[in-house]
């Protein structure tokens, strides 16, 4: 992490992470991209106050940890304040919607349905392909658990994914 060392190194790390970041913080709260941002904020707010110490170790790892904690710690939550509603005011047109668009919009549904803990271990294994190893430190529990997580995770995005297939015609 040489390009980060210095007083600018935060900076330059939050500019060069942030989308990498909103990206996992987005699979994280099952495609919420107002939540994701709040937490990649936060998180990058602890970095930011444990910079010295981890700047020329592994920001990363660090920020990851601690986004993850973040993520499990909302889902625990009752109140975001904010309050669902049936129907949305003001919808915009979506017009001519992709198949990608359509598929990683179900993704995210899916993905949703899972709990903190193994959506936590699906995104970071599969999504961010980290080895896992660093999935366990992220989720602070041992490796053997963590691919459990892992494996029940998606063994339920597979059932709840063919469960949502639309006959075509």
């Amino acid at each position: 992490m040489e390009q980060f060392r210095g007083a600018d190194g935060f900076d330059d790390f939050a500019a060069a992470r942030w989308s990498a970041l909103l990206h996992v913080g987005r699979l994280l709260t099952g495609g919420d991209r107002q939540r994701a941002e709040d937490l990649v904020q936060e998180a990058l707010v602890k970095l930011w106050f444990a910079w010295p110490k981890v700047a020329e170790q592994a920001p990363e790892a660090y920020v990851r940890t601690v986004l993850v904690r973040l993520a499990a710690r909302s889902a625990r939550r009752r109140w975001w304040g904010e309050r669902p509603v049936d129907q949305l005011p003001d919808r915009a047109d979506p017009g001519d919607v992709s198949s990608a668009v359509a598929e990683r919009s179900r993704l995210e549904a899916a993905l949703a349905q899972l709990s903190p803990k193994q959506r936590a271990a699906v995104v970071l294994r599969y999504c961010e392909d980290l080895p896992e190893a660093q999935v366990a430190q992220a989720l602070g529990c041992p490796v053997g658990t963590a691919r459990s997580h892992a494996s029940r995770g998606v063994a339920r995005l597979r059932q709840i994914l063919s469960d949502t297939v639309r006959p075509v015609g």
